[in-house]
């Protein structure tokens, strides 16, 4: 199945200089933003501070439609099926369009052919924690005693094909090391037993750990990303401790119907670099760690990232032998 954005489809769709006045007919009902995964987590909560903001913008209501199960793939497939006239929107991280092709023989829908990209609402860091048991204190501490010790560090994630999972076997690939996967119905449980002592390691957002690294109960490691986080200043990334190919970045971006008319595409996109750069979503964005590199925001550029991501967890997930279970 084809897994990547049709380069021609992304560039008709967003040639031009968008302006709000190339669709002055949309949007003419409230629009819809699918999101498949419950109200808290990152993408919720990113579609609802867009949304908050989009409305005053464009004269109508932005709703948030939580779809959770299956990876988000049942809210990618209603997306892909709904009317491409701009009012139904999907907001998806890599789950439903970069990873669920690779893990799921058959799916009601084709990213490539279904959706086209038109903005990367957030992006950034994850972290790597680890229990106070296990004895390290730096990735230089954590790979030498990994292959010393090969599979015997349990690691957790939120399930099979999640990011946490995926980020942990990039960074096991890249460093050359075995460690033995756990997973968990969501990141908070498996943080639930990391801080218990019963898997050793996890790779997850930001805000996941937070608390329980400022109270000593769990060590803070490294980032993902190629640099350092501005909210986390002296935590090294995982690039500057040796590891110079590995980078992961957790990302969040919106998708239309294919089909979807050029100057709604146009629209859709000036309107949600807009609020990006409001001075108030902004400063949430940075308390996430999740603002987007500029180069990402939108365009052809967003979506040859995310053929690079497509082909990337590809990779991973084959190599691993990753099942969706």
């Amino acid at each position: 199945m084809p897994t990547t954005f049709n380069r021609r489809q992304v560039l008709a769709a967003l040639a031009g200089t968008p302006v709000f006045a190339h669709a002055a007919a949309y949007p003419s009902r409230p629009v819809k933003l699918v999101v498949g995964s419950p109200p808290g987590g990152p993408s919720d909560f990113l579609a609802r501070t867009y949304a908050d903001n989009l409305g005053p913008l464009l004269g109508q209501s932005f709703l948030v439609d939580n779809k959770p199960g299956a990876s988000g793939t049942l809210a990618a497939e209603g997306a892909a099926k709904a009317a491409p006239d701009g009012h139904t929107l999907l907001v998806s991280g890599p789950a439903s369009v970069s990873v669920a092709p690779h893990l799921f023989p058959k799916l009601g829908y084709d990213p490539e052919r279904d959706f086209i990209p038109i903005n990367m609402l957030g992006a950034g860091a994850f972290v790597i924690v680890s229990h106070p048991s296990l004895p390290v204190k730096t990735m230089a501490e954590l790979i030498a005693y990994a292959k010393a010790n090969p599979g015997r560090i349990t690691y957790g994630s939120g399930g099979n094909g999640s990011s946490g999972h995926l980020a942990t076997e990039l960074l096991s690939t890249v460093a050359g090391i075995k460690m033995l996967h756990v997973p968990y119905k969501g990141d908070g449980q498996a943080v639930n037993d990391l801080l218990a002592g019963q898997i050793q390691l996890m790779v997850t957002a930001p805000n996941v750990p937070a608390a329980n690294v400022k109270a000593g109960k769990l060590r803070l490691l490294a980032v993902t990303t190629r640099e350092r986080v501005a909210s986390m200043p002296d935590t090294p990334t995982v690039h500057e401790s040796g590891l110079r190919d590995f980078e992961y970045l957790g990302w969040i971006v919106t998708f239309a119907p294919a089909g979807t008319p050029k100057a709604v595409i146009e629209q859709l996109s000036a309107a949600w670099n807009k609020v990006r750069n409001t001075p108030t979503v902004r400063q949430r964005l940075e308390d996430l760690a999740m603002v987007a590199p500029d180069r990402l925001v939108s365009g052809e550029p967003l979506a040859t990232f995310l053929r690079a991501e497509s082909a990337r967890l590809g990779k991973v997930i084959r190599d691993a032998g990753i099942k969706y279970e």
